[in-house]
């Protein structure tokens, strides 16, 4: 499978996927781990992706979503935006809404 085809796979099969720098746990850089705490706060599993350890990913993705930087989010197959976009939708109290709005 070509990695254009695994990314849709992987957006089509998780209803909120990050695609990252390093994992939830351990974040590699403070963009993906402001998302992350965002993404925790709001309560409800999610699935990542580590770009660093996936580099035909970290370089296909940019192209698939017309989205030069990470983190990258997805809820329903749909791309969120990055860390400022995510950050912003928390504090207006939209993320929660969106991911309290996805059926899991």
């Amino acid at each position: 499978m070509d990695t254009l085809a695994t990314i849709q796979q992987q957006v089509s099969e998780n209803p909120i996927i990050l695609y990252m720098k390093g994992s939830p746990d351990m974040p590699q850089c403070g963009f993906s781990a402001q998302t992350v705490q965002a993404l925790k706060a709001c309560g409800k599993p999610f699935a990542y992706i580590d770009v660093l350890e996936n580099p035909d990913i970290r370089a296909t993705l940019p192209q698939f979503a017309n989205w030069p930087t990470f983190p990258q989010l997805y809820i329903n197959g749909e791309l969120v935006g990055g860390c400022d976009i995510v950050l912003e939708l928390y504090q207006s109290g939209e993320l929660q809404q969106m991911i309290q709005a996805v059926e899991a």
